[in-house]
């Protein structure tokens, strides 16, 4: 478990304060152990202001980033959802409290069983509802789709359409951040209806990139 001071305080100063207000999601974020996911000597710097790095030069984005994106994605109980990106498993384990069933990519094959080891230690595949996925994301998982939701944790410099494609029709949601890996970044949420889409911009961001021939 967090350390309940240290994981109240990072939502009540970095996730309230700061316009996150889905309940769910605050809880979420307070009971999965960040800690865990960092290799810190001090449990205080992993619930800092900040994102941090992991092997395989990759990173654990900030937790306001990983709230908004968790409250844009509007995850519902039993929701289908795809990641494309485990990295630590974080954010997999922030989903996996929501009451999501998760399928998640990772292209690192070290990442992705440090993150199975970690999550099955924590509890969070007991239940058989968190599917890990050594590949490519910027192909996604079209093997499951459709998909509910879609959760992209790298950054893409084109319109992920292959991402698209696995969305649902009836209201899926994807959040995705779209931009160069050395420039602006925006984060998007994008919303499939009716054959249409409407994508709502949620602000800026930095994510290390998408790698992959849609990314």
């Amino acid at each position: 478990m967090p350390d309940p001071a240290l994981a109240q305080q990072m939502v009540d100063t970095q996730l309230r304060r700061r316009g996150i207000t889905n309940e769910r999601v605050l809880a979420a974020m307070a009971a999965v152990p960040r800690h865990r996911f960092a290799s810190f000597d001090s449990n205080a710097s992993a619930y800092g202001d900040h994102a941090f790095a992991i092997d395989c030069e990759q990173t654990i984005s900030q937790p306001y980033i990983v709230a908004l994106m968790s409250e844009a994605l509007e995850v519902t109980p039993n929701a289908r959802v795809l990641e494309i990106g485990t990295g630590s498993g974080y954010q997999t384990a922030v989903l996996a409290e929501l009451g999501a069933t998760v399928t998640t990519i990772e292209r690192h094959g070290h990442l992705s069983q440090q993150a199975q080891h970690l999550l099955d230690e924590l509890g969070y595949t007991r239940q058989g509802h968190i599917q890990f996925v050594v590949g490519n994301g910027a192909n996604g998982y079209p093997e499951q789709a459709p998909y509910d939701r879609i959760i992209v944790t790298a950054a893409t410099e084109h319109y992920p359409q292959s991402l698209v494609d696995q969305l649902c029709d009836d209201g899926g949601i994807m959040v995705y951040p779209k931009g160069p890996a050395n420039g602006a970044q925006t984060l998007y949420k994008l919303v499939k209806r009716n054959g249409g889409l409407n994508q709502i911009d949620l602000g800026s961001v930095r994510f290390v990139p998408l790698v992959g021939h849609n990314g």
